[in-house]
């Protein structure tokens, strides 16, 4: 009788250390972390965009409708904010995404202001804010990329079995959405000169 118990309990404790739990839990707090990744690199961009707004303000007073935009694109941002419980919610999703493509928008409409009058690209300051912006959407670049590489290895795991049974029966956890394009995305801009 006894070497019988020994025997289920051998048996149960393999069946559960492969069940995958503790493998879901910890793909799901990378997701949640590289989301966290993905807000403070948007935040960066928030908090740098005033003092580009500023710099510029000052060299072409008469391009007001182009920073108005930017600083309504911009507070628009700040307001849109999504809860970690939130990140499966594709309509969520796209309407953080619609309004970080509004603000991108209006940046590029505040760096060809930059490109139409040469004394602002002269400006020292301009082009070191100008290189500080770029750098950060290269990081919100990177962000996404690592939350969309996150929420890939969640979903597999969560799918895959034996693992699939231990959410199915244990978590109920819903699959993450990633980032997705743009509408439009695939086509290139067109540059004129």
């Amino acid at each position: 009788m006894k070497i019988r118990t020994l025997i289920i309990l051998a048996c149960s404790v393999l069946l559960l250390s492969s069940c995958g739990y503790n493998k879901i839990q910890k793909n799901e707090e990378a997701v949640f972390s590289a989301w966290g990744d993905v807000e403070a690199t948007y935040q960066r961009r928030a908090d740098l965009i005033p003092n580009l707004v500023s710099t510029v303000k000052a060299y072409a007073a008469h391009e007001k409708e182009t920073f108005t935009e930017v600083t309504n694109a911009r507070a628009k941002v700040g307001q849109m904010n999504i809860s970690a419980d939130k990140l499966g919610d594709a309509a969520v999703m796209q309407q953080f995404q619609q309004a970080q493509g509004k603000l991108s928008g209006a940046l590029s409409r505040l760096l060809v202001v930059a490109e139409r009058y040469p004394d602002l690209k002269a400006s020292e300051n301009f082009r070191d804010l100008q290189h500080q912006l770029e750098g950060t959407e290269n990081r919100i670049n990177v962000a996404r990329q690592r939350y969309n590489a996150a929420v890939k290895t969640f979903n597999t795991s969560i799918r895959t079995f034996p693992n699939n049974l231990t959410n199915n029966f244990l978590l109920n956890l819903e699959r993450k959405e990633a980032f997705k394009a743009d509408a439009g995305a695939a086509t290139a801009p067109k540059v004129t000169f």
